[in-house]
C-alpha cells in the first residue's frame, strides 16, 4: 500500500529557498537535519497556564506525550493556545470558548502539522480545543489532565460541589468565614480539575465516549503516575493514526454523538455537556438537535453514584474500573461498532473490563437513581427549549407551580435576594434574566442562584430556579437552565413578570407561564433591547455573532469547517 504524503512535507520537504527557510529557522532549536526526513510532525496543543490551576501540570504531561511521539518515530512540536481557567477568568470563561477554538483552528491549519494531541482539562478547554480541531480535521487524539484527589475535611470526603453547601451555610450563619480558609486547603489538595462529576469530568467522559481518547482517559487522577503513562501512550498512538489517516470525521459520526448523550445521562454529567456537544457537532457537520438529547436520555437511569447527583468522586470512579465499566453496563444502549482513536471499536475497548465497586457504578437493572441525568423542556416560557438535570433536583419540585420572583439581571439579583421585605417563600419560582449568551454576555454559571437568606434560616434547601444562563457542573438543585431564546433577544422569557404563575412539569417535559399569547405579545411591544456591552474587540464580535443556547452558542460564522489546506503560500 502506497504511503500517504505527509502534510508537513509541503513545508519541510521542499527544495530551494522555501525549504531552506522552513528548516533553517527550526534548526536554531538544535534539531538535526534527519528529523526533517519524512517524519510525521505532531503538534502538542497545550493549554498549560498558571492562571488555569486545573491545567498547571501540563508541562509535565506534554513531556510524556513527547516521549511517546519520539518512540513512535514522530517529530513532536509543542505550541500554546489561550487557556481558560474557569475559576479566575471574568466575566466568564464561556465568553472565550469560541475565541480559543479559533486560536486552535488557525494554529493547526497554518502550521506544518500531520497530527495533533490536545491537552485539555478545565471546563472550556476541552470543547474549545475539540471544536477548533474539528474545523481542520486532521488526525487528533485528546489527553485530559485528570481530576484532583478527593478533598478531606473533618473526616469527610469533600469536593467542588460542597462549595455551594458551604456558601449556603455561611449565608445561613451556620459557619464562619474563617472556617472556609481551612476548608479551601482541604478541598483542592492536588493537581487536576474538579474531583466531582462537574463539567471538566463530564468533558473527559465525553471525549472518551466519542472515541477521541484512549480507553480509561476520563477518570485517572491527575496525581496518579498512570496519567503520564496514558499521555505517553497517546503520543505513541497519534503517530500511527497519521499513518492510518484516521481523522476526526472518521470517529465523530452521528452514532458516536448518540453514545455520548446516553453516557452523559447515565453518569449525571454536567448540563454544560449539551451546549458543548451541540457546538462540536456543528463544527464536524453532524446534524444534532436539542430534542435529540431528551429522546436519547429519557430512559437512561443514573448508574454512576457521583457528586453532585450522588455520593462519590472521580477518584472512586477510577478505582471502581473507570468509564469503560460504565460503557459495558450500558452496552445495550450504545452503538458498539463506533471506531475510536486506538483503531478499535468502542465495544472492543470495554468488552473485557471488570467493575470493582457496585456502590460507585451500579447496574441498569438496579440503578443508583431511576431519574435520568438530563431532560429537555419545552413550553411558552422557553420556545426553543431549556435544560434541567433531574438527578440533581429535588423530587418534590419536579412538578411544581408557583409565583415568579423576577430579577432582571445579575446585579438586580445580588441587590435584592437577601432583602427581608422581598416577597418570596419556598413555593416561589426564582427567575433570572439577561444572563444568556448575548445578554451577559457569555452565559455565566449563575443559574443555581443562592436562596434568599430568610428562607435559608427557615431550613429551605431548594427552590425552582429558572434562567437563560448556565450552572456549574458541580452545582445541584431544581434548576432550569439555557432558556432559549434568551431574554436579551426579546422572546417570551424577556417579558416574564413578578407574580406570573409558572409551572414546571419535568415528567411531561414542559415549562409554561400562565399568560395568554395575546398578553405576551402586548408585553413584547414594550421590550427594549439592552445597549451593547462592548463597542469594539472580541466581545463586540461575540455579541453580534453568537448563536442561541439550543444551537450550542457557537459563532454563526464558525459552524462547519475550512479543512486543513492552506490556500496561499507567501514564500
Amino acid at each position: 500500500m502506497e504511503e500517504k504524503k505527509l502534510r508537513s512535507s509541503d513545508w519541510f520537504g521542499r527544495k530551494g529557498k522555501d525549504g531552506f527557510i522552513y528548516r533553517a529557522w527550526m534548526k536554531n532549536q538544535g534539531i538535526p537535519d534527519y528529523e526533517f526526513n519524512n517524519k510525521p510532525v505532531i503538534g502538542i496543543c497545550n493549554t498549560w497556564s498558571e492562571l488555569t490551576p486545573c491545567n498547571a501540570h501540563f508541562r509535565e504531561l506534554a513531556e510524556s506525550v513527547k516521549r511517546g511521539i519520539l518512540e513512535a518515530g514522530g517529530f513532536p512540536v509543542e505550541f500554546p493556545v489561550m487557556s481558560l481557567g474557569e475559576t479566575l477568568i471574568k466575566p466568564t470563561a464561556m465568553l472565550y470558548r469560541n475565541l480559543v477554538s479559533m486560536d486552535v483552528e488557525e494554529s493547526i491549519r497554518a502550521n506544518p502539522l500531520d497530527g495533533v494531541v490536545l491537552l485539555c482539562g478545565c471546563d472550556k478547554t476541552t470543547p474549545a480545543l475539540v471544536m477548533g480541531a474539528c474545523s481542520v480535521n486532521i488526525p487528533t487524539i485528546v489527553v485530559s489532565g485528570g481530576p484532583m484527589l478527593t478533598g478531606r475535611y473533618e473526616g469527610k470526603s469533600i469536593g467542588t460541589s460542597d462549595v455551594w453547601r458551604y456558601h449556603d451555610d455561611l449565608r445561613g450563619d451556620k459557619i464562619r468565614e474563617e472556617e472556609l480558609l481551612t476548608i479551601e486547603a482541604a478541598m483542592c489538595r492536588s493537581r487536576g480539575h474538579c474531583a466531582v462529576m462537574g463539567t471538566a469530568s463530564s468533558m473527559a467522559c465525553m471525549v472518551e465516549t466519542l472515541g477521541l481518547s484512549l480507553p480509561g482517559n476520563a477518570a485517572i487522577p491527575a496525581a496518579d503516575a498512570r496519567r503520564k503513562v496514558l499521555a505517553q501512550l497517546s503520543g505513541l498512538r497519534i503517530v500511527q493514526m497519521v499513518k492510518e489517516d484516521i481523522k476526526l470525521s472518521h470517529i465523530l459520526t452521528r452514532e458516536a454523538f448518540e453514545n455520548a448523550i446516553v453516557v452523559n445521562a447515565a453518569i449525571g454529567g454536567s448540563t454544560n455537556f449539551v451546549i458543548h456537544l451541540l457546538a462540536i457537532a456543528g463544527r464536524i457537520g453532524v446534524p444534532l438537535q436539542l430534542q435529540d438529547f431528551d429522546a436519547l436520555s429519557a430512559h437512561i437511569p443514573l448508574i454512576a453514584n457521583l457528586q453532585p447527583s450522588g455520593k462519590y468522586f472521580m477518584e472512586d470512579l477510577f478505582y471502581a474500573g473507570g468509564l469503560p465499566v460504565v460503557l459495558k453496563e450500558l452496552e445495550h444502549f450504545l452503538h458498539g461498532h463506533c471506531i475510536t482513536a486506538n483503531g478499535k471499536t468502542i465495544k472492543e475497548n470495554y468488552k473485557d473490563v471488570q467493575g470493582y465497586n457496585s456502590d460507585v457504578i451500579t447496574s441498569v437493572e438496579r440503578p443508583f437513581n431511576a431519574a435520568t441525568g438530563l431532560a429537555i423542556l419545552k413550553g411558552n416560557l422557553c420556545e426553543e427549549g431549556a435544560v434541567i438535570k433531574p438527578s440533581a433536583a429535588s423530587s418534590h419540585l419536579l412538578q411544581h407551580t408557583g409565583k415568579a420572583v423576577v430579577f432582571e439581571n445579575i446585579e438586580d439579583y445580588k441587590a435584592r435576594i437577601d432583602e427581608e421585605d422581598l416577597e418570596v417563600d419556598e413555593t416561589s419560582v426564582l427567575v433570572l434574566k439577561n444572563v444568556g449568551p448575548k445578554g451577559y454576555p457569555g452565559m455565566p454559571e449563575v443559574g443555581n442562584m443562592g436562596l434568599p437568606k430568610k428562607l435559608l434560616r427557615k431550613g429551605v434547601s431548594d427552590m425552582v430556579r429558572i434562567s437563560d444562563g448556565r450552572m456549574s457542573g458541580t452545582g445541584f438543585g431544581t434548576v432550569v437552565l439555557h432558556v432559549s431564546p434568551e431574554a436579551a433577544t426579546g422572546g417570551n422569557f424577556s417579558v416574564i413578570q413578578t407574580g406570573d404563575i409558572i409551572t414546571l412539569d419535568v415528567p411531561n417535559r414542559s415549562l409554561t407561564v400562565a399568560v395568554s399569547d395575546e398578553e405576551l405579545q402586548q408585553r413584547k411591544k414594550q421590550f427594549t433591547a439592552l445597549p451593547p456591552a462592548a463597542e469594539r474587540g472580541y466581545v463586540n464580535l461575540y455579541i453580534n455573532h453568537v448563536q442561541q443556547a439550543h444551537l450550542g452558542a457557537d459563532m454563526d460564522f464558525l459552524r462547519g469547517s475550512s479543512g486543513s489546506r492552506v490556500t496561499r503560500d507567501s514564500h
